[in-house]
């Protein structure tokens, strides 16, 4: 080979190679899907390279869906993401749980209080009147997936922040209410990235993607009973639009 040809050959960067091995244990089962991966010092320690070279080869597998990163608990085998239907008749747990998922809900926070301009004007009521707030944490395989706050009309619905706090349900809450069903009216997704406080409800960095949706629900008779934003993570659930005859914006 003449010396013109070497020096015209490129060279696989350091970085590309680490990540192809790491893709390829995961490929071959090393590593299982939600298995937290070796730390950088491990991985350091055994290709002999500096951290830099490493977090290089992660963020890469990380870029291309492979693997996520969680602040504070290391990088992660991406799994095979839960499909969470958004259609006319929305159920978190019914349609996680239907896809062989575990799906579960901490709440974070219940208080009553004036409304926001914005929730007012989505609930259609009065500017400061009272409203119910429900603050929680969606959960699938036990890894942090969704950060939702819902605004409920109070006047219309008095007792139902006694009832969410008694059966951590909004379904059997409403029911004790008198809203024996309730249907998603209108839904909106936007792409945003996550602000500190849900970046450390998810888990993630201040600044990550996500996917904001904020949702209408009424009942049987077209009266809007809840406005809901949600910041979806995108490590571990995928959202499928239903083709319903909803509004869709």
């Amino acid at each position: 080979m003449t010396e013109k040809s070497r020096k015209g050959r490129k060279t696989k960067p350091v970085w590309r190679t680490i990540a192809e091995i790491i893709q390829g244990d995961i490929s071959d089962g090393i590593y299982k899907p939600s298995e937290k991966l070796p730390t950088e010092a491990e991985f350091v320690e055994r290709f002999k390279v500096n951290r830099h070279t490493v977090r290089h080869a992660l963020s890469s597998l990380s870029e291309d869906g492979i693997v996520f990163s969680k602040q504070g608990s290391g990088v992660f085998v991406s799994a095979n993401p839960a499909k969470y239907e958004i259609g006319k008749r929305v159920r978190f747990h019914q349609s996680i749980d239907g896809e062989g998922h575990k799906a579960k809900k901490q709440t974070l926070h219940f208080e009553t209080r004036a409304a926001t301009k914005e929730e007012a004007k989505a609930l259609k009521i009065k500017a400061g009147s009272l409203v119910h707030i429900h603050e929680a944490i969606a959960f699938i395989n036990d890894q942090p997936a969704a950060h939702s706050i819902s605004a409920y009309p109070a006047t219309r619905l008095p007792n139902l922040l006694n009832k969410l706090v008694e059966t951590n349900s909004v379904t059997i809450a409403l029911k004790s209410c008198g809203i024996k069903d309730y249907y998603r009216l209108e839904t909106r997704l936007t792409a945003v990235l996550c602000n500190a406080t849900t970046a450390l409800h998810l888990e993630l960095k201040p600044g990550a993607p996500l996917l904001r949706s904020l949702a209408l629900n009424c009942d049987t008779d077209g009266n809007i009973i809840e406005y809901g934003r949600t910041w979806f993570s995108g490590n571990n659930i995928e959202l499928v639009i239903k083709n319903t005859d909803n509004k869709m914006s």
